[in-house]
Parts: structure tokens; C-alpha cells; sequence
């Protein structure tokens, strides 16, 4: 659902914005209110038609799956937030992850139900499936090294495409950067320092550098891949390896900026990749390199 980037910027501001005296009341009063707004704000402006009976939808092969990477992405964010909001409230780092993934997941099941009574959408185990999936790649790290060394990061970047179907792709940027899954990237961002146990008498991995990988898709302008080549186009699956920063373990003595960098951090830096695209038909493999990648 292309909606969901927004729950991001929903839970931030509800987390952090409604903490007083008692932390962690201020914080489930702030989560309730951010929770409850956001249904409803989604009910009144996302589903354009009116809600009618429940049924489900197999939706496993729209959009080349990129829609179950952005689902598994956010409730990962929605999680990730939950469990900085929980340790700053008192909890240890595993009772914040496992209250925190609850919130991801919470937060993203009454959407899946709302899509279920819209006659545009339908309930999708697949969503269901990628919405448990980014939360628990949180809670398995922090039971296993209690320490984020896999972190999901998103970039994105205008295409063309919208013009050829604004309707579904967006008409401005303002839709298009969410509407739009040709431009955009899910990376899984890995820390090689975090797994290193050497003495100091060898080389070490930088504390900041990170590998990602990405994916990625081109040349959708229907979520169904036959109607995209119907209209003439030859859509792709990209992925990506790239560079990129753990902003999370830049050291500074300053919660604001912390704290900016602990949202920030949800990001891909634009940095050089290189491109491997795979298509059904020839040529079927593609290298391409970027010296800068958005």
C-alpha cells in the first residue's frame, strides 16, 4: 500500500511528541492517539469508495513484490521507533524490541483489514506475511546480538513512468514519490564491523561503513507485469549493491542530533552502485554502473 511511508511520520511524532511525566503512560497514550488518528485519517482520505464486505486478495504477483518489500519496511520503522520510545522509557534493549515490533505490528494490521472491506483493495496474506517480517528481522537481532546489524533502508527517485500513467503512478511529485515503485529502492544495509573479533593488531572495518543491497523494479506501469508489456513496455527486476552509512554509530554527545540521525538512518545515502537488471525476455542480464544513486 502506498500509503504506508506516511504511518512512519505518523508513529514519529506520536512517539515522541506525547511523553511527559510517566514515560512510558505518556508514551501507550501517545501511541493510542497516533494509532487512532491514523485509522482514521486513512479511512476518510486513502479509501475513496465506500467500505463494503470483507473479502481477500492475492496480490503475491503485483508490482514484481517491491509493494511486500515497502510493507516489510515500514512496519520494520514503525517497530524500530517503537523500541527507541521503550528504552527511553526504561525497558532493556530485548523488552523494547519485542514491545516495539508489537507496535509495527499492530499498527499496520487494522490497515490490511480496512483493505479488506475496499472494493479497490482486498485483505492480502502476503502483506500480512511482510508486515510480521520487518518487525521480527528487528526482535531476531536483538535476541541474537542485541544490536541492529541488519538495518532495511529505502531511496527513491523520479522516473518518467508517471507520465504515462499519472492516474496510478502520481501526477506530481507529491504522489509520485510514493506512488511510483519504479523509483523507488528497499535496501537491507549490513554492518560488517559489527561481526568483526580481531585483535588491534589487524586491520579493522570502519565502525560507519556499511554494504547494501537493494531492490528494485523498472518499467511497471500496471502492477500486473502482462498488462505492462501489453503497453508496450519491458519491465525489470533491478538489484543493487552499494556503500552506504550506519548514521546510528556516528558518535556524538547530543540527543537532538542523535536523534536526527536515528531517523535519518532509515535512509539510503545516495552513493555510487552497481545495477544488475533481470528480465524475462532478452537481453535477460544487465550490468549497469551508477556514480550516484538515489
Amino acid at each position: 500500500m502506498r500509503i504506508l511511508f506516511l504511518i512512519l511520520l505518523v508513529t514519529t511524532s506520536s512517539v515522541f511528541g506525547q511523553i511527559r511525566q510517566d514515560r512510558l503512560n505518556g508514551l501507550l497514550i501517545g501511541q493510542g492517539v497516533g494509532f487512532a488518528g491514523t485509522i482514521y485519517g486513512l479511512s476518510k482520505a486513502w479509501y475513496k469508495k465506500p467500505l463494503k464486505n470483507f473479502h481477500t486478495f492475492n496480490d503475491n504477483q503485483e508490482w514484481l513484490q517491491i509493494d511486500k518489500a515497502g510493507h516489510a519496511y515500514t512496519a520494520y520503522q514503525i517497530a524500530r521507533i517503537g523500541m527507541a520510545a521503550y528504552q527511553w522509557a526504561g525497558m532493556n534493549n530485548k523488552q523494547a524490541a519485542v514491545s516495539g515490533a508489537t507496535s509495527g505490528i499492530t499498527f499496520m494490521l487494522p490497515i490490511e483489514v480496512l483493505d479488506g472491506f475496499s472494493p479497490e483493495y482486498g485483505f492480502s496474506l502476503g502483506d500480512i506475511a511482510a508486515n510480521v517480517t520487518g518487525p521480527a528481522l528487528l526482535v531476531a537481532q536483538q535476541l541474537s546480538w542485541g544490536e541492529v546489524r541488519f538495518t532495511p533502508k529505502w531511496s527513491v527517485h523520479s522516473t518518467k513512468l508517471a507520465r504515462e500513467r499519472p492516474e496510478l503512478l502520481g501526477r506530481s511529485w507529491n504522489e509520485s514519490w510514493l506512488k511510483d515503485y519504479n523509483g523507488q529502492t528497499y535496501w537491507l544495509s549490513v554492518n560488517p564491523a559489527s561481526f568483526q573479533k580481531l585483535d588491534d593488531r589487524q586491520i579493522r572495518w570502519p565502525k560507519l561503513m556499511n554494504i547494501a543491497v537493494g531492490y528494485g523494479i523498472d518499467n511497471m506501469i500496471s502492477a500486473d507485469y502482462e498488462k505492462s508489456v501489453a503497453m508496450g513496455r519491458r519491465p525489470v527486476r533491478q538489484f543493487f549493491i552499494s556503500p552506504d552509512l550506519d548514521l546510528t554509530r556516528i558518535p556524538t554527545h547530543s540527543n537532538l542530533l542523535r536523534s536526527l540521525l536515528f531517523i535519518a538512518n532509515c535512509f539510503k545515502i545516495p552513493a555510487p552502485a552497481v545495477e544488475f537488471r533481470v528480465s524475462k525476455v532478452p537481453p535477460k542480464f544487465k550490468v549497469k554502473v551508477h556514480p550516484v544513486y538515489f
